[in-house]
Formats: C-alpha cells, structure tokens, sequence
C-alpha cells in the first residue's frame, strides 16, 4: 500500500488524483458537471451528479495507473465549501438539489436576521458573518419549503451535510454520517469556540441539531468504503482552502496562502487562539489534528478565476485563459473593473450590488479590458491584505504562497505582488488542494511524514517581487476604492 487517492470534489468538476509514496502526483481525471441556475442569484447542484462523478474519476484515475485496491493504503477527501446537501437518511434521496455556496437567495433572510440583532451572536459563536454564503441559512430555506421536513430530522430521517459528508455517507455503504471540523466550521452552526455543534444557532434557524453529522479531526477514522472495490479506509477530509492552506504547509502562525479558483480565498494562519476580525473578516479553523484545532482569518472573493472566464464566455474577446497575459501588457490600465457579478465579499459583504466598469472611452477595447479583469485580482487581495494585516499586525511581513489555476498566470502574479508591495512565491506543484488531502490521508495511514516532515518538502517555482513605485502602487489602489464606492453606491 503505497499510494493515496485524493477526491476534490470542486464547485464546475470533480477530480481524482493518485499520488504515489513521495507525495508526487501520478495520475488524475475530471469531469464537468451540469450547474443549474433556477433564479437570479440561485446556484444548484444535482447530488446525484456529485456522487456519479467523483465514481467515475476515481474509476478512470485508478485505470490510468493500473494500480489494484491493494495498492491504496487510504482516501483523501476536500470539497467545495459550504454546498448544501438535505437527503433521506435510508433512501438518499435528496430533499432538495445541493444550494452551492454562491447562491444568494437567502440575502433578505440573513437582512431580518440581522435587523433583529443576530449579528453579533452569530460572529460571537461561528466566527462568521451573517451571509447567505455559509450553509445554516440554506438548511433553514431547504427545511421551510418541505412540511413535516424537522420532524422527519428530528427522528433521524433526514440527514444534513457538506458535499464531503454527503460523499462519504454514499461511500461507506450509507453508515457513516461525519464531518471535519473546518467544513463544520464554515456551516454557520458550529461552535469554534467549543469544537461543536451550536444548540443556540440550531434554535435561531430552527434546525434540528440531530439532522448534523458528527465532527472528527481533519486526519482520522472517517468509514471504509468499497468504491475501489474493495476496503479502503477514508484517512483525511478537509474544505477546499483549508486543503490548500495543508498543501502549502502553512502551519506556522503569520503564514499566508491564497488561491485563485472561481473565487480567490486567503487564510492567515492565527495559531491556537481565534483572532476576532475588526475587518469583516471571518475567523475559521484552519485544520485540526489529535483535538486540538488551528485558527486562521480568511477573506473570501467570490470573483477572481471567473472573470477570466466571463471574458471568454461572456464578452468573447478571448478563446482561452492564457491570451490574458499579452492582451493585459498592451492594455491601458485607465480601465478599472469591479466584477461584482454575485455580489462582494470581503471586507464588503455586498450580496446585493453588481459588477461596474470605470473609465471606459472610445478607444476602450479587448486589450483594456483583460488588464482590468486581472487587475481587480490583485486589487481584491490587498483589500484582503489590508484587512488581515489590521487586525493581526504580525503577519505583516508574511510571504504570500500562491495556487489555484489562475496562479499559473505570469503577468496577474506580477500585478499581485506589484498591488501588495511585498513578495509572491508559486509552489513547484499547483495541486495543493488535492496534495492537502493526501497529506492528511498518507500521514494516519503512515506511508508520508509528520507536518515537519512534509514542510520540508515545499518547494517554490517562481517568485514574483514587487517592480512597480510605491506611488503608481498607490494611486492604483486609490482608483480601485474609489470604483468600489461607487459599485456600492448604485
């Protein structure tokens, strides 16, 4: 047993990647899935499609190394965070598609809330924000559309969780109902203080606290599972940043990772202590290995891969990612865009604006606006950075470790370290996500190293170090804050 299969189970595809005794990835396959947007601002998943696809990736990984089940000493699970799954705790079947984590339909029932002073008790317990974006709204929603739904929960009939506990209860033959404490931590019902679920955010939404799967570490027991066709035990689950901030090895407090998906997320290691945000950040759990947890602050953009991909889908003015780098050096930079195409995140927390573009002129064209586009990258970052370095003043001087697809991205990275004044490095290996996962796997499964040992394996491909004046960097910075007041403003 040498090897370690990790399923990321992402937002548009699941993957499946077999990495060998040295932590070297050696296999891997994809596959899309449908996204289904049955309203403005609502974004769903069919469950039945999660599960089929992680199968079959998992089916075509294995195949491509000609590796038996014997040859798989344990599983490694990380998932999209948030995504909502309700299903029949004896059929499967759901109650309702999976409400992904993008979806704003329960914006005026976080307003209500909050108009009637919740606020402050739900940052208090979770270390969130009152925002449609966490997973307790959506179970609240979910519960109030179908009569008889709590009492059915509270019999145990009906079962809530995250995409990873919604894999794993299929995986394990439909026994195991479990979680990890950084995917219960993004749920909106869990107790970062207390390492449990919160009976006092379970009696706000009025969600039966026994519909909740029980919550281990991110390293532990989590079933057995016969998908590789035979017994494989399932060693390692964690939230997709939470995973990155694994692969990137930052275990030390003041380090800092940040990954460029659909989204951008980045997580401030705190250390043991939960740092309370000033900022609108939002405190999580990093990881949490033997009981005891990690903290760290996290800021979320809900736009940074995609508007890479709404310049090619949307205006048509690329056929693929990568034109985005000599399109960005012949643009202007006079065009500042907002894409607040699902809202703002952090520090903002906007659901309700939509994106903006500034200083548009008639010789305005493809060139301008790819640059703009990667640009608001870097410049959602250092409102982040700003946030972070607000409210813990020590990681400061912290090195920015980079992922996600669009870090492969020469001139945005540039335009990142360039906006943040300080440097970016790139890891050797972009598949933290799913290396984060195996770690934890291979780690109880005693075929990779302790967190020391793995640290010492990160290894960087690129630094970017900051080339542009602190006034250009500067003025730059003022131009895009004044483009987000005004966003806010319409």
């Amino acid at each position: 047993m040498t090897h370690i299969l990790a399923i990321d189970q992402g937002t548009t595809s699941s993957r499946a990647i077999v990495f060998d005794g040295n932590m070297q990835p050696v296999a891997s396959a994809q596959e899309e899935f449908t996204q289904h947007f049955p309203n403005s601002g609502w974004v769903e998943h069919e469950p039945a499609d999660l599960w089929a696809t992680v199968q079959s990736t998992c089916k075509a990984a294995m195949d491509q190394t000609g590796l038996g089940v014997d040859d798989i000493a344990a599983i490694g699970i990380t998932n999209q965070r948030e995504t909502t799954v309700i299903w029949d705790a004896e059929t499967g079947a759901p109650l309702h598609n999976a409400i992904v984590w993008q979806d704003r339909r329960t914006a005026q029932m976080c307003e209500r809330l909050r108009a009637d002073g919740h606020g402050d008790q739900v940052t208090a317990i979770t270390g969130l924000l009152l925002d449609p974006y966490f997973s307790a709204t959506k179970v609240k929603w979910i519960l109030d559309q179908h009569e008889g739904s709590r009492d059915r929960a509270k019999a145990g009939k009906l079962l809530f969780g995250t995409v990873d506990s919604f894999l794993i209860w299929h995986m394990t033959g439909r026994t195991a109902h479990v979680t990890d404490a950084t995917n219960a931590a993004r749920t909106m019902l869990y107790d970062i203080h207390k390492g449990a679920w919160s009976p006092e955010m379970c009696a706000m939404l009025d969600i039966p606290i026994e519909m909740l799967p029980e919550v281990r570490d991110c390293a532990s027991d989590f079933g057995v599972t016969d998908l590789l066709g035979g017994e494989t035990p399932i060693y390692g689950v964690a939230g997709d940043q939470q995973a990155a901030t694994i692969g990137q090895a930052c275990f030390e407090p003041g380090m800092l990772k940040s990954t460029y998906g659909t989204g951008c997320f980045a997580l401030l290691n705190t250390g043991d202590a939960p740092v309370a945000s000033n900022n609108r950040l939002l405190t999580t759990v990093a990881y949490q290995l033997n009981g005891k947890p990690t903290y760290a602050l996290e800021g979320s953009i809900f736009i940074a891969g995609a508007v890479v991909q709404w310049l090619r889908d949307g205006l048509g003015i690329i056929a693929n990612a990568a034109e985005t780098q000599a399109l960005a050096d012949e643009g202007s930079g006079n065009v500042t865009l907002v894409p607040a195409f699902t809202g703002l995140g952090a520090p903002y927390w906007n659901p309700e604006c939509r994106g903006a573009t500034f200083g548009l002129t008639r010789d305005t064209g493809p060139a301008d606006m790819a640059r703009a586009a990667l640009e608001s990258v870097g410049f959602q970052t250092r409102d982040l950075w700003e946030a972070m370095r607000a409210d813990w003043p020590d990681g400061g001087d912290a090195v920015l470790r980079v992922d996600g697809g669009l870090s492969a991205n020469d001139w945005a990275m540039q335009f990142l370290s360039d906006v943040l004044g300080g440097p970016v490095d790139r890891p050797a290996g972009l598949e933290t996500t799913a290396l984060g996962a195996a770690w934890l796997a291979g780690m109880r499964a005693g075929i990779y190293p302790d967190m020391d040992g793995f640290a010492a394996t990160w290894a960087r491909e690129a630094r970017f170090d900051p080339q542009m004046s602190e006034e250009d960097r500067e003025t730059g910075y003022a131009r895009w804050q004044r483009a987000v007041a005004a966003t806010q403003a319409v």
